[in-house]
């Protein structure tokens, strides 16, 4: 088995991959747009689908946006230097939620972003695990 995997709804589908792509440097992989069913799929990520795990970014054409509800956490992402990557999330216009530094009751340099619908995505510093 291999995770493949994680779907988002997205509100506006320009401005998630604008999000994904220039603030997180993600790559575009592939998108499909289904008219009959008025969706659009745009997967993300930093490899291809058949090595590295993904992000779908599912757009449907009548919604502008979702409730998030409270079950769904967030998002992580191994960054060298959490400091440096909030930073540069700024510097792009991005939001940082939750300033990089050590997690409450332990050692591990994390940080929060959040992207253009809400959804919560953690840097964790590698090596301080």
């Amino acid at each position: 088995m291999q995770f493949l995997h994680t779907m988002l709804r997205v509100g506006n589908l320009e401005r998630s991959l604008a999000f994904y792509q220039d603030v997180l440097g993600m790559r575009l992989l592939r998108r499909q747009d289904y008219p009959e069913g008025r969706f659009t799929l745009a997967f993300v990520g930093y490899g291809d689908e058949a090595s590295h795990t993904v992000l779908e970014l599912t757009h449907n054409w009548d919604t502008d946006s979702y409730e998030l509800g409270n079950a769904f956490g967030h998002i992580a992402i191994g960054v060298e230097d959490a400091y440096q990557a909030c930073e540069a999330v700024r510097a792009k216009g991005g939001k940082v939620v939750r300033e990089a530094g050590p997690m409450k009751h332990g050692t591990t340099v994390i940080a929060f972003v959040e992207d253009p619908d809400g959804y919560k995505i953690e840097f964790i510093q590698k090596g301080s695990l």
